[in-house]
């Protein structure tokens, strides 16, 4: 296959950056599997020799050719005789695209662990039945809703008003889903030259639908302990991003909680910089350990437009989501949302109307105890089977972010889906490439199954330790769980 990229040892140099010489071979080899991993170095990409890479970086040239040689032997390259040694992913090209989440159709017994949504709670079918016969009242009209049907605007502005932020019905537009909402909202308010900042890690599939208007993304680290407002405040006034996107309440994927004094301090930097903050609350309401629940972020910051949806907390078929947005937004937004389709499904909204009128907490206080069984019996699981990893247990959400002891998570998932267990690696939620220590386990699926599933993961991490190359120290104890 004839290769197109080239990487120069210089620029190789750059990107290892410092990598473990303990031994320098081992931390070099680390370094580029990671690279190559996350994207940052692409498939099918041309590496330095091994003369002028040893001259960049200063060391012997035995530490690149044993480098080079992990990287052939753990299928991150292949060396093609007379034209040099070109970057590989074990499992295939396709890895180097495998860059968002989307739910799939997986053979019988295959666990998938990479669409994080729950299955539907009791009683949602006979919300549909209920609506269904509701609906030949609206068969007389032409169906089309752009900012949604009027009876479910004031049910959700009802909702806002009792988390403690006054709005009205018209300040609400509904759609098909948070990302159709995420994606109005990139269309409308930002334009080819505006930055959009996003943290890393984030969700991925929110990242691409706020780049519906051609904005440049510009990203800050997330870290895994909390939101580093310093340095927030310090890249909104130097980047000038026009949107922020945040997600304050049980972060995807890193379940973090930002508390109410962190939520004022992260407004007052959105105003000096005149960026808008883009409020992610698919989550929200899926607190599972005994806490109060906090002000909406909008509480905060008035400029704010906020996304919601029934999808996480009531079951992903519904497929419904929404903006609260200021009104001097709306008019902006609504002309937006026509030019990417006239309104969802009535049936849909239909349904909502009448749970978020009657059944509706009842139905998310069973989502929250069902997904705080499975969180817990993952949380043991991972602690007995895999003590070398580390996690912050979530106070809700529907995820663990954990942290493995050595990157590799990209070569997991690979060896995982051979054990018959899919997964999503840390570089699939970094917008720039990186994170190939962590991964995402969302605790959606049965206790048993989830349990089974540490089972499988265990065993293919096992044929990725074995595949690595030997390490100088090895991490031992039980795992690090903290409380967030």
């Amino acid at each position: 296959m004839e290769q197109s990229t080239s990487l120069s040892a210089s620029r190789l140099a750059l990107l290892v950056g410092a990598f473990d010489r303990s031994p320098a071979y081992v931390g070099l080899a680390d370094a580029l599997r990671e690279l190559i991993g996350d994207g940052r170095i692409a498939y099918g990409t041309r590496l330095p020799s091994e003369r002028d890479l040893t001259e960049a970086l200063g060391v012997s040239r035995t530490t690149v050719t044993r480098a080079y040689a992990v990287l052939r032997d753990t299928s991150y390259a292949q060396a093609q005789q007379g034209s040099g040694t070109f970057t590989r992913l074990p499992g295939g090209p396709t890895r180097a695209l495998d860059r968002a989440l989307w739910p799939t159709d997986v053979s019988a017994g295959v666990i998938d662990l990479v669409c994080a949504a729950a299955t539907a709670p009791p009683g949602i079918a006979a919300a549909y039945a209920d609506a269904a016969a509701e609906l030949p009242a609206h068969l007389g009209g032409h169906g089309y809703y752009p900012a949604g049907m009027p009876a479910l605007q004031a049910a959700i502005a009802a909702s806002y008003d009792a988390r403690g932020l006054p709005t009205a019905p018209e300040q609400i537009i509904v759609t098909p889903g948070a990302l159709a909402a995420t994606a109005v909202i990139g269309s409308a308010l930002v334009g080819p030259r505006d930055r959009v900042l996003v943290e890393s890690p984030t969700y991925p599939n929110a990242v691409q639908a706020l780049r519906t208007g051609g904005g440049r993304l510009a990203s800050i680290p997330l870290d895994p302990s909390g939101w580093d407002l310093d340095a927030v405040a310090h890249v909104l006034g130097k980047a000038g991003p026009r949107l922020v996107h945040v997600m304050p309440d049980f972060h995807n994927p890193t379940g973090l909680v930002m508390s109410e004094k962190e939520r004022a301090t992260y407004a007052k930097a959105l105003a000096r910089s005149g960026a808008t903050a883009v409020v992610d609350e698919a989550h929200h309401l899926l607190r599972l350990d005994d806490a109060p629940a906090l002000r909406p972020f909008a509480c905060f910051s008035k400029d704010a437009v906020t996304v919601g949806s029934a999808s996480k907390s009531v079951w992903g078929g519904l497929r419904l989501g929404w903006i609260r947005a200021p009104h001097a937004l709306i008019d902006r937004l609504t002309r937006a949302r026509v030019g990417l389709d006239l309104g969802a499904p009535v049936l849909e909204q239909l349904v909502l109307t009448r749970l978020l009128n009657g059944d509706h907490d009842a139905m998310v206080a069973l989502q929250r105890d069902r997904l705080r069984t499975q969180r817990d019996a993952l949380a043991a699981a991972l602690a007995s089977t895999l003590p070398e990893w580390t996690f912050r247990m979530p106070a809700g959400g529907m995820a663990l972010w954990l942290e493995l002891p050595s990157a590799g998570a990209t070569a997991l998932s690979v060896e995982a889906e051979r054990h018959g267990v899919l997964l999503a690696p840390g570089p699939s939620f970094a917008p720039e490439g990186g994170l190939d220590r962590y991964l995402r386990i969302p605790y959606a699926v049965d206790a048993s199954q989830l349990v089974e599933a540490v089972t499988r993961i265990a065993a293919a991490w096992a044929v990725v330790e074995r595949t690595a190359a030997p390490r100088s120290t090895k991490r031992t104890g039980k795992a690090s769980v903290l409380v967030a």
